[in-house]
């Protein structure tokens, strides 16, 4: 099945008859609620006390609703003008914006205590016209929800990325606005079910996240470390190599010439 950000860009995939689709099923329905009470339960906000969150990618109200039903008060924001007019027709609680998020998030610095987005940070990673550059977007997405966030807010975005690569973008990008990032993926074993949450903090915050026994950053770190070997790798000398090499069979109890000003130089052909 492709990939709806390969189909078309958002505003253009989500017309009115997709938007209707979208929201009428009950499926989708379960599936938002269960990711946006998830979302909620890592930010782990203040019990009792409302809380003004940012829906990045509200699309028709979803997911603002169960910020509602948790007595939160909240803005919504979509590129997907269809999106908002059904949000609008089923009378959602928030307010709502007309907005791209790749082009920054229009608030003021420290409106938002936290933000929340379902199914929405992918998009940015994707140029469906020449003008929309990922690192370009991404790096105004992340600055622009940096500064909108109260120092210590929080935020929590599920999201569907294409691969790790994608995933080590999205963290860069984040890491490089200020946030402090982590990855919290749920059900990692399971294709249908498997869940990645991105998981960002602007400073230290009152409450701590609720990530319980969960791992974070597992597979960016991973990835990171591959590619950081790869690169030393590539790097390292000659000399390096065979001193490399020579640790290494030590190591595993082999015995191995000593060390001596000829160790890997290069020698002269015989002819």
């Amino acid at each position: 099945m492709s990939r709806p950000e390969e189909i078309a860009p958002p505003e253009i995939f989500y017309d009115d008859r997709e938007a209707k689709k979208y929201t009428a099923s009950t499926r989708v329905q379960h599936i938002q609620a269960k990711m946006t009470l998830r979302a909620l339960e890592i930010l782990n906000l203040e019990p009792d006390i409302p809380q003004f969150v940012l829906d990045v990618g509200c699309g028709s109200g979803l997911s603002g609703e169960i910020l509602s039903e948790e007595g939160h008060i909240w803005v919504g924001m979509d590129i997907s003008p269809d999106m908002l007019a059904t949000a609008i027709d089923r009378d959602v609680s928030g307010d709502l914006l007309l907005s791209d998020m790749g082009d920054g998030i229009p608030f003021r610095p420290g409106t938002f205590d936290a933000a929340i987005s379902i199914s929405a940070i992918q998009w940015l990673c994707n140029a469906d016209k020449h003008s929309n550059e990922p690192k370009v977007r991404l790096a105004r997405f992340f600055n622009t929800l940096y500064s909108a966030l109260k120092r210590g807010g929080k935020f929590v975005g599920q999201f569907y990325p294409a691969n790790e690569d994608q995933i080590v973008q999205i963290t860069g990008a984040a890491k490089v606005a200020g946030f402090q990032c982590g990855v919290v993926i749920d059900d990692p074993e399971s294709k249908k079910n498997k869940k990645h949450y991105l998981v960002l903090q602007a400073g230290i915050p009152d409450r701590p996240l609720n990530l319980g026994n969960m791992s974070v950053e597992s597979a960016v770190q991973k990835k990171e470390k591959r590619l950081s070997k790869k690169k030393l790798k590539r790097m390292e000398t000659k000399k390096q190599y065979i001193k490399r090499k020579k640790i290494l069979m030590k190591r595993r109890g082999k015995s191995v010439a000593r060390d001596s000003k000829f160790t890997g130089r290069s020698r002269r052909p015989h002819f």
